[in-house]
């Protein structure tokens, strides 16, 4: 065991509550979840933040020594890596998102470069036994997830965001919901049940009114796959509807076809029958009428309005309209009707502004 100082502990460290001053051990369980302390060995000009544990993004630079939590990572847009067969001081892997994921970078973004190498410095210790020396390897979340766990949305409405890909536009349009369901005076629960550990997206949805947040990291899910992504988003959905909102709205992260969980997800009875109302996120006209015939040939699921880039203009929005029959309203410059158009989906009654 050593003294080990941070200068920057990733937000998927979040639930760890640790000091900058660290105790790290050269014994490192390699698997998904283990905390470790590294040294950032290169300088990037793109993609180079880490979301800290208070929310902010922070720059960082070679020669810092940040805590990130072990895992792997597949994504269309941004680094994809698995975790290694096994971890040892000294080893260097790389930092796969800009919340603290660190693996073996396997395909790389051109628009991001080549990721940030870490040189491991141990895995971080917990001391959890009272007034002993005793540290085991500390690890993400708050809980362990609960694999078996059941669905009880207690009759709460569920909104969902679902994309045709990653960077759709469903942060956005989870926001512009959340905003103006908060207007007419609702209280809103969200959460976010796939991707990879960062909180950025939640925080957004507690800046835009929700009351309570909830992320699957929360439970120690690294990254979220086809085996886990069902049991967190029951869990989330459970634990929400038991604190009684009006309405609860969560983001299903990636695309609708990916490698996060989202059609795992989506062929779950249960789950589904638990939607209220489902909207589309997609970047073009083609991806919009796409993920229309997918949602309801694969999933029996009729989506209740699209949004993201493809409604930027009336061009677009007329397009899908006429092509699918679902109307298409812009979460940036529509936000209030895109919120309204949500309300009448869930059967809420809701005042016209």
């Amino acid at each position: 065991m050593k003294t080990v100082i941070a200068d920057k502990i990733g937000s998927v460290a979040q639930h760890a509550q640790l000091s900058r001053e660290l105790r790290v051990t050269a014994d490192i369980p390699c698997e998904e979840g283990v905390l470790v302390a590294a040294e950032i060995l290169n300088n990037k000009g793109t993609y180079n933040t880490l979301e800290l544990t208070s929310g902010r993004q922070a720059q960082v630079k070679r020669g810092d020594v940040i805590v990130g939590a072990l895992g792997h990572r597949k994504a269309l847009f941004g680094y994809s890596g698995h975790l290694p067969e096994k971890v040892a001081v000294g080893d260097v892997l790389n930092v796969l998102n800009m919340g603290g994921v660190i693996g073996v970078c396997d395909s790389i973004n051109a628009s991001f470069g080549q990721p940030f190498e870490a040189k491991i410095l141990g895995a971080v210790l917990d001391f959890p036994f009272l007034g002993e020396r005793i540290g085991v390897p500390a690890r993400a979340g708050a809980e362990k997830l609960d694999y078996d766990a059941s669905l009880e949305a207690n009759g709460v409405p569920v909104v969902a965001l679902a994309g045709t890909c990653m960077n759709a536009g469903k942060t956005a349009a989870a926001c512009a919901i959340v905003s103006r369901l908060r207007h007419h005076g609702l209280v809103v629960d969200a959460f976010k049940s796939t991707g990879v550990a960062l909180r950025r997206d939640i925080n957004a949805m507690e800046d835009a009114g929700a009351r309570k947040t909830m992320i699957f990291s929360d439970f120690g899910v690294v990254c979220t796959t086809a085996k886990n992504g069902p049991a967190v988003t029951r869990t989330m959905l459970t634990r929400l509807a038991a604190t009684k909102p009006d309405v609860i709205v969560f983001e299903l992260g990636d695309g609708i076809l990916g490698a996060y969980g989202v059609e795992a997800i989506l062929r779950q009875a249960d789950i589904r029958a638990a939607l209220t109302c489902v909207v589309l996120s997609a970047n073009d006209p083609v991806a919009a009428w796409g993920g229309v015939e997918l949602l309801r040939k694969e999933f029996g699921i009729d989506p209740k309005v699209v949004t993201g880039p493809s409604t930027d203009n009336q061009v677009g929005r007329d397009i899908i309209r006429d092509r699918t029959g679902v109307p298409a309203i812009n979460a940036v410059t529509d936000a209030p009707e895109l919120g309204d158009e949500v309300a009448r989906a869930i059967g809420l009654m809701v005042k016209p502004s």
